[in-house]
């Protein structure tokens, strides 16, 4: 699954699993009007922060619906992109199933997170992250 293809080499044995939807729709930015390009700059804002060393390694965000064509899936500098093919959520849930690292996933939803934290995940909301982003 999308945690493995991110190298733990020197890493932390923690995962950052990322709801882009949930925390880019949680600033009224626009985002609605572009969410290609809006998810294009949530994941380079993430990527940037990676390497300044604000987050650590490894960081999968998952993207869905159409802003799935704002960002290739695969992993560069450090951030693992997988698209869901149907539920978000149902995919976060997979990658904290298929991996046997800590995650903490990040997102307000309030039935995710329960989800989540029932399989053991660590929890935080979008401004958490958005602060580490610089903003």
């Amino acid at each position: 699954m999308p945690t493995t293809c991110v190298s733990n080499a020197g890493k932390t044995d923690v995962v950052l699993l990322v709801d882009a939807a949930n925390v880019i729709g949680s600033r009224p930015t626009g985002w609605w009007r572009d969410r290609p390009g809006a998810a294009r700059s949530f994941v380079e804002r993430l990527r940037a922060a990676v390497t300044l060393g604000r987050i650590t390694e490894p960081a999968v965000v998952v993207l869905e619906g159409a802003a799935r064509s704002g960002v290739e899936e695969g992993v560069s500098d450090g951030v693992a992109v997988v698209h869901a093919q149907g539920s978000g959520d149902d995919t976060l849930i997979a990658v904290i199933g298929d991996t046997s690292d800590q995650v903490t996933l990040v997102s307000a939803d309030r039935e995710l997170r329960r989800r989540a934290g029932a399989l053991g995940a660590g929890v935080v909301g979008p401004g958490w992250l958005i602060g580490l982003l610089g903003d």
